[in-house]
């Protein structure tokens, strides 16, 4: 490699007065509950009244969910305004949820960028909720740790899903190839009789990376060590793909 730098989601019916007593604190709350009956004949006794324990939760919670606010669901990717919709149970549908979030959502309802608040109206059922909850963390979930062997095959692939986190191109064929020709598979190779060993800048590892152009196209997340193999071959891809495009375009000495 030479010294130029490298990388690498209707009847009346009577009426039953009930009472109901919530407990709120030291103090109870009497509630009148009216219901329907089917019960008999006019001129028939009322049942007798009938009390119904309605604890202070309960009251709090009924009040709560009546006087829930607006809501706003965090877009994850794959999700559309249909889906999100039919999850929150949103009258209109998809339609009314993007007319209620056409500011944000842009004017292609077909296209909704991931990390956009939507705003879906009263707060979800319990059940919705959790349901939604339940899809957006599997949505979410961070996939488990590739294994990569510790070998020249482990090196490219790992090399490979770094690269393609930074969007630098190169394919498995194109590094491999080189690979071969710079190094033959060795992670420690280092040429020492060449022009840049001679300026002091030794061309070093798989791909044969001089340390300027190794720290110029260092790419974030991996070794500083330029002898480090997917280090080494993630600059060189870098330095690669600014230069002449790809990894897969090198043929040479480059």
């Amino acid at each position: 490699m030479p010294a130029k730098g490298k990388h690498r989601r209707p009847k009346q019916n009577p009426i039953t007065r009930k009472l109901a007593l919530a407990g709120t604190g030291g103090a109870a709350l009497t509630l009148p509950l009216i219901s329907a009956t089917t019960a008999g004949a006019a001129g028939t006794s009322a049942p007798a009244a009938t009390v119904t324990t309605v604890t202070a939760a309960t009251v709090v919670n009924a009040v709560t969910t009546v006087n829930a606010p607006p809501t706003t669901y965090s877009v994850v990717v794959g999700d559309t305004l249909s889906e999100i919709a039919a999850d929150h149970s949103v009258s209109g549908g998809w339609k009314q949820l993007y007319e209620a979030n056409r500011a944000v959502v842009g004017d292609n309802p077909s296209v909704i960028r991931p990390g956009i608040k939507l705003t879906i109206g009263a707060q979800a059922k319990a059940a919705t909720a959790a349901k939604t909850a339940a899809k957006t963390a599997v949505k979410t979930a961070a996939k488990p740790a590739s294994s990569y062997p510790n070998n020249l095959d482990g090196w490219i692939r790992e090399s490979l899903d770094v690269m393609a986190k930074h969007g630098i191109p190169g394919s498995y064929n194109g590094i491999h190839r080189n690979v071969m020709r710079e190094s033959s598979g060795n992670p420690k190779a280092i040429n020492l009789w060449d022009i840049n060993a001679q300026n002091g800048i030794p061309s070093k590892g798989l791909l044969q990376v001089i340390d300027p152009t190794f720290k110029a196209y260092h790419v974030p997340g991996t070794s500083l060590d330029s002898y480090d193999p997917v280090a080494n071959i993630t600059a060189a891809c870098n330095y690669a793909a600014a230069r002449y495009g790809s990894i897969d375009n090198v043929n040479g000495a480059y």
